[in-house]
């Protein structure tokens, strides 16, 4: 089983506060008040944008008014949360949070039309897109975020692996990044992955037209543990959006069933990546 990130626990134990927050009838204020602290660190703890110390944890559910029990098992949460973190070195890139969240998660629902999803990328690839977003980063922060791309792989060979379900813009396969030869070597590399039992990888192609998701990509992640809500992921270019809003996830999930339904089946996806690879 893989191994739950601090992500992950950070994630669980705001989630349990703002219930038991809710639950008390207080806001976010009013908790603030009582314990001397300003609303956007109550906030923070809630979103899980940083972690609670075990002393935060055990001053709110005092307040909340929370039996022992549960007050005992919380604060072991957040004691957890506060281990030795696996993906320390890369705590100042974008998406670390997310690599950590998908670490515990059981699958990973895919709308891509940028460019090739990173679990999916090889490394000349993913050097060529970091340095293209990047241009003036020196060579050793380039290298740093591309080995934090690549752990994104272990998602798929791990001893129990997720499965991983993308549905790929057909404009991903005609944009040449990196070149011809590295494209070349990228479409291989899906073709390998595509015939994986954990993976399905279907291509949308131009011919669909406009479609439901006309206005980007996202990603849908599923949790292992049934006390994680499923949440969305939409990146941006300044800040990274998370929803777990039922109305939200009700909305994406149909979203993604409507280009599955749209794009080609699994064959014929194949079938696609190998004449693409055969013709670059």
């Amino acid at each position: 089983m893989p191994r739950e990130s601090p992500d992950v626990w950070r994630r669980r134990l705001g989630n349990e506060l703002r219930k038991l927050r809710e639950g008390a009838g207080l806001t976010i204020h009013d908790v603030a008040t009582g314990l001397e602290c300003s609303s956007s660190k109550i906030s923070r703890i809630e979103t899980a944008k940083v972690g609670a110390t075990p002393r935060d944890v055990r001053d709110m559910l005092e307040l909340y008014r929370v039996s022992s029990d549960q007050r005992d098992e919380l604060v072991q949460l957040a004691r957890e949360a506060r281990q030795k973190d696996p993906l320390l070195a890369f705590r100042d890139l974008p998406f670390v949070a997310l690599v950590g969240l998908e670490q515990a998660a059981a699958s990973l629902r895919m709308y891509s039309v940028l460019n090739i999803p990173g679990h999916l990328q090889t490394r000349e690839y993913a050097q060529a897109v970091i340095r293209a977003i990047w241009p003036k980063l020196p060579d050793k922060e380039v290298d740093r975020r591309v080995e934090l791309r690549m752990k994104r792989h272990e998602f798929l060979t791990q001893d129990s692996p997720g499965s991983f379900w993308v549905v790929l813009d057909e404009a991903v396969l005609h944009r040449p990044i990196g070149g011809t030869e590295v494209m070349r070597r990228q479409i291989q590399r899906l073709i390998e992955l595509a015939r994986l039992d954990n993976v399905v990888l279907q291509v949308l192609p131009f011919s669909v037209g406009a479609h439901a998701a006309m206005d980007g990509e996202f990603t849908i992640v599923s949790f292992r543990n049934p006390a994680d809500p499923d949440t969305v992921f939409i990146e941006n270019t300044t800040y990274d959006l998370y929803l777990e809003d039922p109305d939200a996830l009700r909305r994406y999930n149909a979203l993604f069933d409507d280009l599955r339904m749209a794009a080609l089946g699994t064959p014929e996806s194949l079938e696609f990546l190998v004449e693409k690879e055969r013709r670059s």
